[in-house]
């Protein structure tokens, strides 16, 4: 019986090993294989691209063939992994890590084949060099704009501190056109474009983006609001803010939360690239009450912060459900001075969520991206034990609904006919109330109605849209003939309605309008404080922070506190028809 024994775990033995070996067999097989295939179809690439270079009917621009080549690749993957090339390079840093730069500080659009001023900053060159919004560029040191394209423009409007750019322009009101000369400097967008007071005891800082200094930023901001000792709750309001440097963010949440405390954590295919990131530095204030204000545009290093800040019960969110992109990208040089950005991880809140909301590894066969299904959706908790959920965004704990501008707006924008009375009305009026109490008359209302006549802004509205869709349901089933005459009523009907739109959206016009003007006269800090004026979503923030009991609640998780956005739920309802809409829109 013993004998059987040692015979039997021998053999086991021996069956491990080979065991073993045939693992180490069929692991090095398949690594072989994979290399195999890099190595053939780096072989069938090259080959390829020589023969279409030789062999092609027409002249191939070897480069530009090659990138159309690598941007087809790369975007198969995934929007965020990119190839830059050289000429690329100093856009793509003032863009993703530094917004600084050598120019004038302005922005140029492109309209009907012209190059146009869209927007000064205050303080830079080009606004102490006396250009205008509305201003057309036809020509920059000698060269005529015409038929340019705008990046064309704008690369020769850059350029070392110190050296100068001169404009040829068409200006509103004058005969000929205007010269002037701009000695460029060192251009610096600001992080924190505006804080201030938004109510007795509330302090609110707006960040528009996650570059360079942007925690220094905040903690500026915070710092300077804190001397005002009515200050007892602060927002940070960060709708629309697509994200940047993720150490930005982990020392932005470190402003509100203790040392050593985690704030995410990144994990990929290669360990060396997991990481975890913690709070190092000493915070400013831990104890503040403190609202995060988010929408769909909130996306990337704005989802750290709200996302950490919400796990950790630190801060109670309001806004709508945020973009979902819990990808994170990383540089790498390639020859020839050029760059790739690459997703090499995905990020995790502290709970160990990932916010990812779309599944570029699982695509269609049309090559379409699903979200995460809601079956796959896992939950999580925060620290006071309130229920979150992975997959898609972070949902706010106060829910607000999103606003659209109405088809007439939107009309109105499009045609640049907001933008083109506002200077008008920066050339007719001298100065204008300090932006926070700008107002316009029904007097000024008027003058802009009397403004648009005999210009054009048609536009199809969203009723009209499904009265169409009518149309084709009817003639499809046989039944448009019969109630025809009814449909040419609500046809007519909807387009003498349409008549009193500037009447019926009088409101959101004027706002609108009070933006743009402002914004001639008191540039982006100008546009933000006005449009805090009639901000529906700040005035819901103000009302949770000015009730101590609510606050205390959302972040005890009592009640309907308790679970965020969980799918099925009112929350994850209301999100999901808001994608809806904004697709159809």
């Amino acid at each position: 019986m013993f004998g059987r024994f040692k015979f039997m775990h021998k053999f086991k033995k021996i069956g491990l090993v080979l065991l073993v070996s045939a693992s180490l067999f069929f692991s090095f097989r398949e690594v072989d294989d994979y290399y195999f295939e890099v190595s053939k179809n780096l072989d069938i690439f090259t080959t390829l691209f020589r023969e279409v270079n030789t062999y092609y009917v027409d002249s191939v621009e070897p480069g530009a063939l090659m990138k159309t080549g690598m941007d087809a690749m790369l975007k198969s993957l995934d929007p965020y992994t990119v190839y830059i090339p050289e000429s690329d390079i100093e856009d793509y840093k003032m863009t993703h890590i530094s917004a600084e730069y050598g120019g004038i500080g302005a922005l140029v659009q492109s309209r009907n084949g012209e190059i146009e001023i869209s927007e000064l900053y205050e303080g830079f060159p080009a606004q102490k060099g006396g250009l205008q919004v509305g201003d057309r560029i036809l020509s920059v040191n000698g060269i005529s704009t015409q038929g340019k394209k705008v990046d064309e423009v704008t690369n020769v409007m850059k350029g070392q501190k110190g050296t100068s750019v001169k404009f040829t322009l068409r200006r509103e009101g004058f005969a000929q056109p205007i010269e002037k000369t701009i000695v460029r400097d060192e251009i610096k967008f600001k992080n924190v474009p505006y804080f201030g007071m938004v109510g007795p005891h509330t302090g609110y800082i707006h960040l528009t983006q996650f570059l360079e200094n942007a925690a220094q930023d905040v903690k500026d901001a915070l710092v300077t609001l804190k001397k005002d000792t009515a200050m007892t709750s602060l927002i940070l309001d960060l709708r629309g803010n697509g994200g940047g440097l993720l150490r930005e963010a982990v020392d932005i949440v470190n402003l509100f939360v203790g040392s050593n405390q985690k704030v995410v954590s990144q994990k990929g295919k290669i360990k060396e690239m997991n990481m975890e990131y913690f709070a190092s530095k000493p915070p400013v204030d831990t104890v503040i009450p403190l609202v995060v204000m988010i929408d769909r545009g909130s996306a990337s290093a704005s989802e750290i912060v709200t996302g950490s800040l919400q796990e950790l019960d630190r801060a109670v969110i309001v806004g709508q459900r945020s973009f979902g992109k819990g990808l994170v990208q990383q540089t790498y040089n390639l020859s020839y001075n050029t760059l790739l950005k690459v997703t090499i991880a995905k990020y995790y809140t502290p709970s160990g969520r990932c916010i990812q909301a779309l599944d570029y590894s699982h695509r269609t066969k049309e090559g379409a991206v699903g979200k995460v299904a809601d079956s796959l959706i896992t939950e999580f908790k925060t620290k006071n034990g309130r229920s979150v959920f992975d997959g898609s965004g972070v949902y706010p704990d106060v829910y607000t609904d999103p606003s659209y501008y109405s088809p007439v707006v939107v009309a109105l924008l499009n045609n640049y006919l907001i933008f083109d009375y506002s200077s008008k009305y920066f050339r007719e009026h001298p100065s204008i109330a300090p932006a926070s109490e700008f107002t316009l008359t029904a007097t000024d209302y008027m003058a802009f109605e009397q403004f648009l006549q005999g210009k054009k802004y048609d536009y199809t509205d969203r009723s009209e849209l499904k009265l169409d869709e009518l149309k084709s349901a009817l003639e499809k089933d046989k039944h448009f003939d019969r109630l025809k005459s009814e449909y040419e009523a609500m046809k007519n009907e909807m387009a003498a309605n349409k008549k009193q739109d500037l009447s019926n959206h009088r409101d959101e016009i004027r706002e609108v309008l009070e933006e743009e003007i402002s914004s001639r006269y008191y540039f982006e800090k100008g546009r933000i404080q006005t449009e805090l004026k009639n901000d529906s979503d700040l005035k819901r923030a103000v009302g949770v922070l000015s009730d101590q009991s609510l606050y205390t609640a959302i972040l005890r998780g009592d009640g309907t506190y308790k679970v965020i956005g969980k799918p099925g739920s009112e929350a994850h309802a209301k999100a999901v028809k808001e994608r809806e809409e904004n697709r159809e829109d």
